[in-house]
């Protein structure tokens, strides 16, 4: 059984900021920072580079972020050389930060990657049938909810699908999309703060 601190963790949550990070002034106090994926348009390490930039010098204490189907250069990436100890690129990996445990699954990578016994899930896709529908249509990833109805994050945090921005829970578990722009690229969504 795992014990956790009673203290609380704040979880500010972005997502598919497409290459506009730079829009996102005053965003709220947290501990955890978390990026969803698509912080690129069109995947070049140029942009990828832009935006590690702004996102280090972001004064939060720990910063974890996931690659979309946006940011190709990095999608077979195993890691990134030189992140400070604060940032994490979790591509099929997790991280434990004061007791809290996250693991971030690689866009469009297998779902089977998901361990038990995580507290935040952080992936790009949405699950089927949950904050997943644009234009009359479902995006989301069947695989991935009945992994995550199986493994039971207390979290699932993603993006992907612009217009489905919001939060809900399904047995037990809170689902969060957290895109920032709408379908439009126009910045409109607010980041997403997340007690834990």
């Amino acid at each position: 059984m795992t014990i956790h601190s009673s203290l609380i963790m704040k979880i500010l949550q972005i997502s598919d900021t497409h290459n506009r990070h730079q829009l996102l002034t005053d965003m709220p106090e947290a501990d955890v920072l978390i990026h969803c994926g698509d912080f690129t348009d069109m995947g070049t390490e140029e942009e990828v580079l832009d935006f590690l930039n702004w996102f280090i010098s972001l004064p939060y204490p720990h910063k974890l972020f996931v690659v979309g189907n946006h940011d190709l250069c990095l999608w077979e990436a195993n890691g990134i050389e030189d992140l400070p100890d604060n940032v994490h690129f979790l591509q099929d990996r997790g991280c434990e930060i004061n007791g809290v445990k996250f693991f971030g699954l690689g866009y469009n990578h297998p779902e089977s990657l998901i361990p038990d016994g995580i507290d935040v899930l952080v992936t790009h896709e949405p699950p089927v049938m949950i904050l997943d529908e644009s234009n009359n249509t479902h995006w989301g990833n069947a695989p991935l909810r009945n992994r995550v109805m199986k493994t039971k994050p207390k979290y699932h945090l993603f993006g992907h699908v612009h217009d489905a921005y919001g939060i809900e829970k399904h047995e037990d578990i809170v689902f969060s999309n957290g895109s920032s722009l709408d379908d439009f690229y126009e910045m409109c969504h607010n980041p997403k703060l997340i007690t834990f």
